[in-house]
């Protein structure tokens, strides 16, 4: 692979820790704040519903830029972003804080995902975007549980200071590796870009990816509380519990792009049939600290799994001027299903069965996502079925 994706996932490691790190931190962020646990995890909510209007928004007045020049000025966003969250006074300002960093997220990976498949062999593109999405599985390997170690040790706050210099790092890695590339033409950043968005195929792979990650983050979200509250582990031991996740999102994230590469479709279906069987193992497995252990590595390997899939799916139903906007927006689809799931976790919480019956509850969603996958694959057969028949030599 070329270092120019390696540079790719330098960036997606940073983002990958800012979004993920904290979660392990709900309780610290909790008490500092003096908000609720539900409260805190809206700060989950909050960022991806940034990432949402970030990528609509930073689409429309970035449209024209140069690919590299477009990253660079992203990673500036994460970078001032996250220092503002590291000196944030009170939650309202961290919450705001939380969404302007965000507003990088979706551009990033989405221009980045475009600029991985245009780097490697068509037959390498699923694995391509992979690659780049190793950091965020490095990330929860390694970043955000020495986040989670460190925000616990030292306060929150150093957590997000702690991001801003990967930040810093990472625009460095970018500006060195990633080759230049001339600006967008004004034709292919105006109605063909738009004109994709309107496309059904597009549009039903948005809505898979949406569904299939409020299963993923409904559970997700509180996954530290599950674990200390239901299970039983200690606040110390949920670290130490993320790396296996993390182990899973790595092994997941690399599965999932190698088939897709080879079977697109039959890897989509597959992926969100192991997600949803997943999560419903995993509402018997809390209650049993080794199988609890074994169902939040499962649970990491099978949501990583749907993500090159599901990207490349878009991707190639988006060919054209709005290639890279519909990428953005499918990234802004996993986050719109982060917001989501993490307001269905905290009101299965709240007013529903409890916190032991989330990952059950989480669980349904993706059976909706394959229902849309499914609906897809026939009006795909039936077009096809319609077309007329020409003449061959």
């Amino acid at each position: 692979m070329p270092l120019a994706l390696y540079a790719l996932t330098a960036g997606a490691f940073g983002i990958g820790v800012t979004e993920f790190v904290i979660m392990g931190l709900l309780l610290d962020v909790s008490a500092d704040l003096g908000v609720s646990i539900s409260a805190a995890g809206l700060l989950i909510s909050g960022y991806a519903l940034g990432v949402v209007v970030g990528a609509p928004l930073l689409g429309a007045l970035t449209g024209r830029l140069a690919k590299k020049t477009l990253l660079l000025t992203l990673m500036v966003v994460f970078t001032v972003g996250n220092l503002a969250c590291a000196l944030a006074p009170d939650y309202w300002t961290l919450m705001a804080a939380r969404v302007l960093t965000a507003f990088a997220h979706a551009s990033f990976f989405g221009v980045g995902s475009v600029v991985a498949t245009s780097l490697v062999a068509p037959n390498r593109k699923a694995s391509a975007i992979a690659l780049m999405f190793t950091g965020l599985t490095v990330a929860n390997i390694l970043g955000v549980p020495f986040g989670t170690w460190l925000g616990q040790a030292y306060g929150w706050r150093s957590s997000f200071l702690a991001v801003t210099l990967v930040g810093v790092i990472a625009f460095a890695v970018i500006a060195l590796l990633v080759p230049r590339d001339e600006p967008t033409a004004a034709d292919e950043s105006s109605e063909g870009t738009l004109a994709v968005l309107g496309r059904r195929p597009v549009l039903l792979g948005l809505l898979t990816t949406v569904l299939s990650w409020v299963g993923v983050f409904a559970a997700f979200t509180y996954l530290a509380p599950i674990l200390t509250r239901v299970t039983g582990f200690s606040e110390a031991s949920v670290s130490p519990i993320l790396l296996v996740f993390g182990g899973g999102l790595v092994a997941g994230n690399l599965l999932g792009g190698r088939l897709a590469d080879r079977h697109l479709m039959p890897t989509v279906v597959g992926t969100l049939v192991a997600l949803s069987a997943v999560l419903f193992v995993m509402t018997a497995a809390i209650h049993q600290p080794v199988a609890a252990i074994v169902a939040v590595g499962l649970l990491g390997a099978a949501a990583f799994a749907t993500v090159a899939p599901l990207q490349m799916w878009v991707l190639e139903k988006a060919k054209g001027a709005g290639q890279g906007l519909a990428s953005s927006f499918n990234i802004a689809a996993f986050n719109l299903g982060n917001a989501i799931g993490a307001w269905l976790g905290g009101f299965v919480i709240d007013h529903g069965p409890g916190l032991g019956t989330v990952p059950l509850v989480a669980g349904l969603v993706p059976l909706a996502a394959l229902g849309v996958v499914l609906l897809a694959l026939r009006l795909e057969r039936g077009r096809a079925i319609g077309k007329p028949v020409t003449a061959q030599c």
